[in-house]
């Protein structure tokens, strides 16, 4: 369905109807699972990873425990044609949580349970607000573990929402392979299960992956059945540092299409490294050159091969320093700095008004280094602070930029001009923060009109209201800019 062919969405935040709606769910769920706190309702909408104006937040907070909750939740915002945003761990960018059209928040907070571990059929049984790490933490001492790893504070439902993936994505995928099924309440509120829990399934339509990534807009997660694999053994690290990042984005292609069997492969380029630095957050100063980070694991004659032919192709490709290391702690502080590079490059704002502006493109193998060049490049021709790093091992690398906020029309523009250089090398303008709010055009112009409009057509096929994270992934009408 083309955009001019929508009818405009008629929604009803009236004070008088929201005011209804919180009365019969106080009577439902009881009126400690409901908030109408303006602070509570601000930071449920704009975070410090994706800022929104106060005027777009949530009118109502609800915090469902059950399934069956959820179900009414949304029974009573049909009925009432109220607009509802869900909220797992807050940690997304875009504008994915922003509340463009008020309404109704759905936070999964006391919905956090790991309902069943199969052990023997590598599965897991999880409520949304399950933590990743907290759910690997539960997983060690079964011998499991489950591979996607986005930011600190994620949480399961928004990890299915955004269709996440980390470092871990280069030898394990993203998180669309790792969920088996889900339960899901549709806009209307009746409830489905995707599937059921074997491995793999060729019975009708894969709704699974169709709702993985959707960000929100066709369906509210409220358990998911998660595959899991065996604990990673031998685990090793290197950190191999290079004169220029060109070198290193070389070394990288060189390992990546040698076929090089390791965990994961990520660049951080010199300002990264000063950020975390300067940040405190590592307790390890770090030499501020491009580095590889590589984290290799398997028998021990495996790791030491794998670490040997890393440290060659480092080295034809100008390696300054390579450097191993099998002990836990200095694998969690190196793993654990990578982790901080995002936190870390907020705390370089010369002005507290300043803005984090951050894309995190996705192209080729073979068109890397000449993206990165190109970025390094604009960045710094406009005169702006900025880090060029990421998932070298799978194309998607991330660009930020620390911009006044007077020049934040100028800095946007140089997001845009990132992500249109992807399109042209046959990348994409996300490769796991999702579309939102902000990338909506630029989806547009990355797959086509036609596959926009077959993707409005799926929206309102199960959410007819538009009430689900309205407005986002792409225009559903003229009425919101």
């Amino acid at each position: 369905m083309e955009l001019a062919d929508m009818e405009p969405l008629k929604h009803d935040v009236s004070n008088g109807n929201l005011d209804s709606a919180r009365r019969e769910l106080a009577a439902m769920l009881g009126s400690d699972c409901i908030t109408t706190e303006p602070a509570v309702l601000q930071a449920h909408s704009s975070t410090a990873w994706s800022p929104a104006p106060s005027s777009q937040c949530p009118s109502l907070l609800v915090t469902p425990r059950r399934t069956s909750d959820v179900s009414e939740i949304m029974k009573i915002c049909s009925r009432r044609k109220i607009p509802v945003v869900a909220y797992s761990g807050g940690t997304s960018f875009s504008g994915a949580l922003t509340a463009v059209c008020g309404g109704l928040c759905v936070d999964f907070k006391n919905m956090d349970k790991i309902l069943a571990v199969h052990e023997q059929d590598m599965d897991v049984v999880v409520q949304p607000a399950v933590d990743w790490q907290e759910l690997n933490i539960h997983l060690e001492p079964r011998g499991l573990f489950f591979p996607p790893d986005p930011g600190p504070g994620a949480k399961i439902g928004g990890m299915i929402a955004m269709s996440c993936s980390g470092t871990n994505a280069y030898r394990h995928g993203t998180m669309r392979d790792w969920v088996i099924s889900m339960t899901v309440v549709l806009a209307d509120g009746s409830v489905i299960k995707t599937r059921r829990r074997p491995r793999k399934s060729s019975a009708g339509f894969d709704l699974t992956s169709l709702l993985v990534g959707s960000e929100g807009t066709l369906g509210l997660v409220t358990e998911a059945i998660l595959k899991v694999t065996s604990l990673p053994e031998n685990q090793h690290v290197a950190l191999a540092a290079f004169p220029t990042t060109r070198a290193a984005v070389r070394a990288a292609v060189c390992l990546i299409t040698g076929g090089l069997p390791i965990d994961a492969l990520e660049l951080l380029d010199p300002y990264s490294l000063g950020a975390i630095n300067h940040s405190g957050l590592s307790a390890r100063q770090w030499k501020e050159e491009p580095t590889l980070f590589l984290r290799f694991s398997g028998s021990r004659q495996a790791v030491k091969d794998q670490i040997h032919r890393a440290q060659q192709a480092a080295n034809v490709n100008g390696c300054d320093k390579f450097e191993v290391s099998g002990e836990r702690e200095e694998i969690e502080e190196i793993w654990g700095a990578r982790k901080q590079v995002a936190p870390s490059l907020q705390r370089m704002k010369k002005d507290p008004s300043d803005l984090w502006l951050h894309a995190d493109a996705a192209v080729p193998i073979s068109s890397l280094a000449e993206m990165i060049d190109w970025t390094h490049q604009i960045i710094n021709e406009a005169g702006f602070t900025g880090s060029t790093l990421g998932h070298v091992g799978d194309g998607n690398y991330h660009a930020s930029m620390i911009c006044p906020r007077i020049q934040e029309r100028e800095g946007l523009k140089i997001l845009e001009d990132i992500q249109r250089k992807a399109i042209q090398l046959e990348g994409t303008i996300t490769g796991e923060h999702g579309v939102g709010l902000d990338l909506r055009d630029l989806l547009v112009e990355e797959v086509g009109e036609g596959a926009v409009d077959m993707m409005r057509k799926i929206k309102l096929a199960l959410d007819p209201q538009y009430l689900l994270n309205p407005h986002k992934v792409f225009r559903m009408g003229s009425d919101f800019p």
